[in-house]
């Protein structure tokens, strides 16, 4: 398995993978999920990166790195291959999207989810997530987030 950037010939694996996970679990896509996928290139050029652990040319899973506001990233979009086994690929991918951010800046991540997401709370929570309360969620979905706030030392390192 590789960890490498956004590639053009994977885009419709991005779409795909958090598309089939949304839907399957919460019914359908919201304006922010629709708005992300139709502005990926113009996400890219503002600082974001998309993820994507492939093996043998094919996407296991993906996850995104965004600038949110001032030194606070965004981390969203965590997805997988349902079609194949992940061997760790969400967890590859969802660290790679922390160095990056890392590298560009972030001293604070944060993730909006939701309590279900089982698989997904467990490597946000591997990871030192700790869960904060908000007012608004912006997600319909939406119903708990998390933040990483970075020691000194690890938002100077290297993606």
């Amino acid at each position: 398995m590789e960890i490498i950037q956004f590639e053009e010939r994977y885009r419709q694996d991005f779409i795909d993978f958090n598309t089939e996970w949304i839907v399957s679990n919460f019914g359908s896509l919201e304006e922010h999920d629709k708005e992300t996928f139709e502005k990926i290139d113009d996400e890219i050029k503002s600082g974001a990166m998309i993820f994507f652990a492939v093996e043998n040319d094919v996407a296991l899973a993906t996850c995104m790195a965004m600038p949110a506001q001032g030194t606070t990233w965004e981390l969203c979009k965590l997805g997988s291959n349902k079609n194949v086994p992940h061997k760790g690929a969400g967890s590859a991918v969802f660290e790679a999207a922390m160095n990056w951010a890392f590298s560009h800046g972030a001293e604070r991540l944060f993730i909006l989810s939701n309590s279900k997401l089982k698989p997904a709370l467990h490597i946000y929570e591997k990871y030192g997530f700790q869960e904060i309360k908000l007012e608004n969620y912006e997600y319909v979905r939406g119903d708990i987030a998390f933040e990483y706030i970075a020691p000194s030392s690890e938002a100077c390192r290297e993606a």
